[in-house]
């Protein structure tokens, strides 16, 4: 979200190159009671209500849709052959045949041929008089609505879409966004938006739903930043600013050097389909030219950490020569529909089995049927669900990925190594990406690699195994030489397989948990000499392990309070349950990869957190961790805590969910860690006297009840981090200028109440920007923390809550309970 080259020049500057000519422009008044119709173009009662000049028109064209046809109301250039569409009133509902515009004294409206109202202009009821007299199509390419003073009662200027025109400007809280494609004029999945902050961005949408995704160019312009963006008829385009400086949008206009305007007949800024925001020129001798605007590399610029990036899910983007974003489908991989690119594609081979039936190879090497094509300079950011360090390109692809069913690449890069799965998220190919990425396809189902299932090929195998008896009945000599180049076949696999396979790996109940020595882990954290942290559970020490010779960063828990005492049956407990922690796999949980089950010692072995615990991140005095990023780590803690309630084969209460139990990866990414312990630690140890587990302030009621302890225990809990979240300070603080600011959740519903939200955001200027986010996280947030657990969402309708995707209702009091 780099900002492009700018410039910030004085109010003077301002003032002699903001001056817009604003000379009365002939009318050409429709009058009331005048109608356009929706005909074919061949008709010859097709009709439009052009500008004076004819520069512009007013009318109905038609449009191809999902291989249907329908009509579009729409204003556009009238004097191009091509005539290029700046406005339109139903995109996203064509209209048919014998459709009608019309002005009446209430508007200006559209209906079907039935009569029923598709569209209508919203005329502005705060003036003296808003009884429409006439309209007008004037030469700037604003359709305006007046009443009898030729004050203006609607204007398609204030409404945009897709595009901007000369002298028209872009106020706080007005956007423009891009058609879903090049001849599909609904709403897309772009947006250009001047908030009401100040700010000016360009992000992607939840779409279908039109709300705000993830900005992927900002001015950064917060607080003091712009009043307007004006678009003016020398064609610069730039943010007006408090105290009369500005921003320029383009440096470097699409105008040629010495044009003057009689050479220029037209010029546009549009928000392309595709999310680029480019400044068009047209010439009087019909020829063009367009430049980018922003961002400048659109491709690599979106860092959404979810929805399907510049292109569709499972494809990638790369600039063409004309510096527009290109989709393409990997290797193995083809476009869902053809004719949509924005759909991303799929693959064309039959993915990897992770289990079910035995199967058999008609290959005698040991790569499943599979193979991987490299792609230079591309990548799939938020895909990754691991990342290896300190290895090399083969170990990446063939020990790393191959035999994994859930990996669909593998990126290297610099000795590190990441595999991703499907669907591949954000895809960029460019330069400035580097690395490979390898591909995992399927060999040729033709002869190599294809797969023959057992309980489907039986039959088939018996016939081959018959044909090639009698064969080879006739020579002794062929029976001992298939013998020994089996034999010699056999003998490479097994060298083959103890090369790659990393040492002291042992299977637990199905999961490839590592078995460590107590000695081996003792050796690897210096005598666990590297204190990370501590907790109920016990002592986490950092170490370093090497996997066939190369290092990797672990973090070693020591369970401290496990009972010593068990019996043979509590043993096997213990490691069904460590079993269970280990066939958990999500990218927002910590992964378990080992333990160590020695005499009295028991420990477990995790991937390694280098970026700390939320806690840490949040809690520090400054900087204050972004809004956005916030946000983002709130929606992470929620989607682990319902892979944890609602995917995971056994379902894990965590218990104690706090930021202190939340770590942060290489990415800034929130996994949860700690989760499924409280069950192999005895209950004697996991509770304080009043039988509570949990650390204080994140308890829900039910713990002090003696009732039944459900997953809400986790919601509640959820509900107290995501306050800490969004306030950026501790559930309880007892050094504050006012009481009643003391607990936390108080206080927050009391401002929510009052409608006092921005209290609790003191100099968040970006949080204070986002004030419909904020309000929403919070009653998400006081739903979580209802006394009644019944009350309490489920934490997948927390997520739907979060992103927007239902309603929510206004949240009762949590209770005075909590104090």
């Amino acid at each position: 979200m780099a900002i492009t080259p700018a410039f910030i020049i004085s109010s003077l500057v301002l003032t002699i190159s903001s001056i817009i000519v604003t000379t009365a422009q002939p009318l050409t008044n429709i009058s009331l009671g005048l109608s356009l119709t929706a005909l074919n173009d061949d008709d010859n009662s097709f009709s439009t209500w052009e500008s004076h000049s004819g520069k512009f028109a007013f009318s109905f064209q038609k449009i191809e849709k999902n291989n249907k046809s329908g009509f579009l109301l729409a204003i556009w250039f009238n004097k191009t052959p091509e005539r290029t569409i700046v406005w339109s009133a139903n995109g996203d509902n064509l209209v048919q045949q014998n459709s009608k515009v019309e002005l009446n004294t209430s508007g200006l409206f559209l209906k079907d041929p039935k009569g029923n109202q598709i569209w209508k202009a919203h005329i502005n009821e705060k003036t003296t008089s808003f009884e429409v007299y006439y309209a007008a199509m004037l030469d700037t390419g604003n359709f305006v609505v007046a009443n009898n003073d030729s004050v203006h009662l609607w204007e398609s200027f204030h409404e945009p879409t897709d595009t901007l025109l000369p002298t028209q400007t872009l106020t706080q809280g007005t956007k423009l966004v891009a058609r879903y494609s090049y001849t599909n004029y609904s709403p897309g999945r772009f947006q250009f938006t001047l908030q009401e902050d100040g700010n000016l961005v360009l992000s992607t949408t939840k779409f279908p739903l039109q709300t705000k995704n993830y900005p992927y160019w900002e001015s950064h312009k917060v607080g003091n930043g712009g009043i307007r963006l004006i678009f003016n008829q020398s064609g610069f385009i730039y943010l007006e600013e408090k105290y009369g400086s500005m921003l320029i949008i383009n440096t470097n206009s699409s105008s040629r050097q010495g044009d003057d305007d009689d050479q220029v007949l037209y010029q546009r800024v549009v928000l392309e389909y595709n999310g680029v925001l480019r400044h068009y020129v047209y010439y009087n001798n019909e020829s063009n030219s367009s430049v980018t605007l922003l961002p400048q590399n659109i491709c690599v610029d979106i860092t959404d950490q979810d929805g399907p990036g510049a292109c569709g899910f499972n494809s990638y983007c790369s600039l063409g020569d004309d510096r527009r974003p290109k989709c393409g489908c990997p290797n193995g991989y083809t476009l869902i529909n053809s004719n949509d690119e924005s759909r991303g594609c799929k693959r064309s081979f039959e993915a990897q089995s992770c289990g079910g039936e035995a199967v058999e190879y008609e290959n005698e090497n040991d790569d499943n049927g599979f193979e991987f094509i490299s792609m230079e300079n591309t990548f799939w950011p938020k895909s990754n669900y691991d990342h290896f360090q300190q290895v090399n390109e083969e170990w990446c692809k063939k020990v790393a990925c191959l035999g994994d069913c859930f990996c669909a690449v593998a990126y290297f890069k610099n000795g590190e190594c990441w595999k991703l799965k499907v669907p591949l998220v954000n895809g960029r190919r460019d330069p400035i990406v580097g690395g490979k990425a390898h591909i995992k396809i399927r060999k040729d189902s033709t002869r190599n690699g294809k797969v023959l299932e057992k309980n489907k090929h039986d039959n088939n195998d018996s016939k081959l195994i018959l044909i090639g008896s009698v064969f080879l009945s006739g020579s002794v000599f062929m029976n001992v030489l298939l013998l020994l180049a089996t034999c010699f076949v056999i003998f490479r696999f097994k060298q083959k397989t103890k090369a790659i396979v990393p040492p002291k790996f042992e299977a637990i109940k199905g999961k490839s948990l590592r078995s460590f020595s107590y000695e081996e882990l003792e050796k690897a954290t210096n005598k666990f000499s590297e204190q990370l942290g501590s907790g109920a559970f016990g002592t986490v020490f950092k170490g370093v392990i090497s996997i066939n010779g190369y290092s990797n960063c672990i973090a070693i828990k020591k369970l401290d309070k496990i009972d010593m005492a068990r019996e043979a049956s509590g043993e096997q407990e213990f490691k069904a349950e460590v079993s269970a922690i280990g066939r958990t796999n999500h990218k927002n949980l910590v992964q378990l990869i080992g333990l160590c089950n020695e005499g009295q010692h028991r420990l477990l072995v995790y991937e390694f957190m280098s970026n700390g615990s939320v806690a840490s991140f949040v809690f520090r005095p400054s900087p204050r961790p972004s809004w956005h990023h916030r946000t983002q780590i709130g929606l992470d803690i929620a989607m682990g805590l319902c892979y944890l309630h609602e995917e995971c084969s056994t379902q894990i209460i965590h218990c104690d969910i706090k930021p202190q139990n939340i770590l942060l990866d290489d990415s800034f990414t929130a996994r949860i860690s700690d989760f499924g312990l409280a069950k192999i630690l005895t209950k004697n140890q996991t509770q304080t006297k009043t039988g509570i587990r949990g650390s204080r302030g994140y308890v829900a009621p039910e713990w002090f009840k003696n009732s039944g302890v459900r997953v809400k225990v986790d919601v509640y809990s959820y509900g107290i981090v995501l306050l800490e979240l969004i306030c950026c300070r501790r559930n309880f603080e007892a050094k504050v200028e006012e009481e009643n600011e003391m607990i936390l959740c108080d206080w927050v519903y009391d401002c929510y109440k009052d409608g006092k939200m921005d209290m609790v955001l003191v100099n968040d200027e970006e949080a204070l920007g986002d004030m419909n986010r904020v309000e929403r996280f919070v009653m998400v947030a006081l739903w979580c923390i209802q006394e009644n657990p019944l009350l309490r969402p489920t934490i997948k309708k927390v997520i739907h809550m979060l992103e927007g995707i239902i309603q929510i209702s206004i949240p009762p009091n949590p209770s005075s309970f909590t104090n």
